[in-house]
């Protein structure tokens, strides 16, 4: 499934959507959280929240059971904390089913008050089975774009991120505190008119590319040795005018979502059919690829 968070320019105010291959497109409430909050990352049906008033307060919830915890605040300053806004840059949530336990983790570079940043790269992991925050230090010299760091994907006990210049894949493996660097497939195409994008595919990173007329997809079969497989690749020729403004979200074997600036698409891989899912009617002041995540439902306890 897909979340989307839609704004409406005209009301001041936010709706969250869910679009389902199968049952359509229906509203989700967030309203037990009593805050106003941004969907930041989502991952085997939890979304991780922050709050849009106050900074450096997050919550872990389960729309479908409509639990959720307020995570505890941890010991850094935000203003000292990440650079360049007291934003963390990179936001992830890592949940593991099979051990009913989840992780958050708050990156970006640190910057001393009054002092420009330094290079170094803040790690902050937030573990539920411990209810605390702990913190490593390293050195990144990778920058990441709005939309790269919005789509991260847990697999093999690490999140994943796309690197902005879509050079590698940034891991982060939870198990011992590192980063790790992955390749993207060797005929992935860097230039004008192509774009990269990383998603998950039946508990496996994929990467998708998106050009001008085609949209073609890999996935990592072999994760340690690095060996990437070609799933399919798509004409795009008869949704030409939207392929500018396209955006995957998320993926099964069977089909893609895709998000554009109005509207959120699903591609049919077996009956290579395209079908419009979901359309703004109003005034929506962003694009919908802004705000949209990956959702895999669950009635799993916090």
């Amino acid at each position: 499934m897909l979340l989307v968070e839609i704004s409406d320019s005209t009301e001041s105010k936010s709706s969250l959507i869910c679009v389902d291959n199968l049952r359509g497109v229906s509203e989700v409430s967030l309203d037990f959280l009593h805050d106003r909050i941004k969907v930041r990352a989502s991952c085997n049906g939890l979304l991780c929240c922050s709050s849009v008033p106050d900074k450096g307060v997050y919550y872990v919830c389960n729309p479908m059971t409509r639990e959720w915890k307020l995570l505890p605040k941890s010991r850094e300053r935000p203003v000292t904390r990440f650079h360049p806004d007291g934003e963390a840059t990179l936001i992830g949530l890592a949940c593991d089913l099979t051990m009913n336990k989840f992780s958050v983790v708050l990156a970006g570079y640190h910057r001393t008050f009054g002092h420009r940043p330094d290079g170094t790269f803040i790690c902050l992991i937030y573990d539920s089975e411990s209810n605390k925050w702990r913190k490593f230090v390293s050195f990144q010299d990778d920058q990441f774009s709005h939309m790269n760091r919005n789509q991260v994907v847990f697999v093999n006990g690490a999140l994943h991120w796309l690197t902005g210049s879509s050079s590698c894949i940034l891991a982060l493996d939870l198990d011992c505190d590192t980063w790790r660097k992955i390749k993207l497939p060797d005929e992935v195409f860097y230039g004008s008119g192509n774009r990269v994008y990383l998603l998950e595919l039946d508990g496996c990173l994929s990467v998708i590319q998106i050009s001008d007329v085609w949209m073609k997809t890999w996935v990592l079969k072999d994760y340690y040795r690095e060996e990437w497989h070609t799933v399919d690749r798509v004409s795009l020729r008869c949704i030409r005018e939207m392929v500018p403004s396209i955006f995957p979200i998320s993926q099964t074997n069977e089909y893609v979502f895709l998000a554009s600036h109005k509207q959120v698409l699903v591609y049919h891989r077996k009956s290579r059919l395209w079908k419009e899912m979901y359309s703004v009617k109003n005034s929506s002041t962003l694009p919908l690829w802004f705000s949209a995540h990956a959702f895999r439902s669950t009635i799993s306890s916090l």
